[in-house]
């Protein structure tokens, strides 16, 4: 599979070096690929232009800054068109922490999926607590679920589907649950979620 990831932060390197461990062809889309902090991702994939990144791929990973998705989505919608488009990101001082109308709006031909939102980075590096793994909650369009699903258990998190994209106000307000205890109550970042039934 061929994945873009667009901007190359903890939550996009993590994620990425993941998938590319995993066997994906990775490349990294960034405003300037020969900035050399990139250097250490490109045994992973390459890094290249956002426009670059996103020609061929299967998947791509909205991983930069909440705020600025309006503008990439103007610029790139059409180039999203029959890929599966993750909204990883959280626009913290806008009306709603992800973009998915913007998205929607602008690249009304993809499929789009939340998630990778509503955790810290580091349990993506390292999904499991006290030797338990980590579930992520997310949510999508149906078609995209069986793809989505094996992407997650790749980064080593168990997936839990809470439905189609009218959910995603739920998934959201998981992020705001994690920023409360992590940040708000100072538990740190290492603190997940798990989903526990008794069949």
């Amino acid at each position: 599979m061929k994945i873009a990831i667009i901007g190359a932060g903890n939550i996009g390197s993590t994620l990425g070096m993941k998938w590319a461990h995993a066997g994906h062809g990775i490349r990294f889309g960034v405003r300037n690929p020969a900035d050399p902090k990139f250097a250490e991702l490109r045994p992973f994939g390459s890094v290249v232009s956002v426009n670059e990144s996103l020609v061929g791929t299967d998947v791509v990973l909205l991983s930069l800054p909440g705020a600025a998705v309006m503008d990439f989505a103007r610029q790139y919608g059409a180039n999203l068109t029959g890929k599966i488009v993750i909204d990883a990101t959280n626009n913290v001082r806008g009306p709603e922490m992800n973009n998915l109308a913007v998205l929607n709006d602008q690249a009304p031909g993809a499929q789009l999926v939340r998630a990778f939102n509503s955790l810290g980075w580091e349990n993506f590096a390292n999904p499991r607590l006290r030797g338990v793994q980590i579930d992520l909650f997310y949510c999508g369009e149906q078609a995209s679920r069986l793809l989505v699903e094996q992407l997650i258990g790749e980064v080593g998190l168990r997936p839990v589907y809470i439905g189609n994209l009218d959910t995603a106000a739920i998934v959201d307000g998981l992020t705001r649950l994690w920023f409360a205890l992590a940040i708000g109550q100072g538990h740190g970042r290492r603190i997940a979620f798990k989903m526990l039934q008794e069949n």
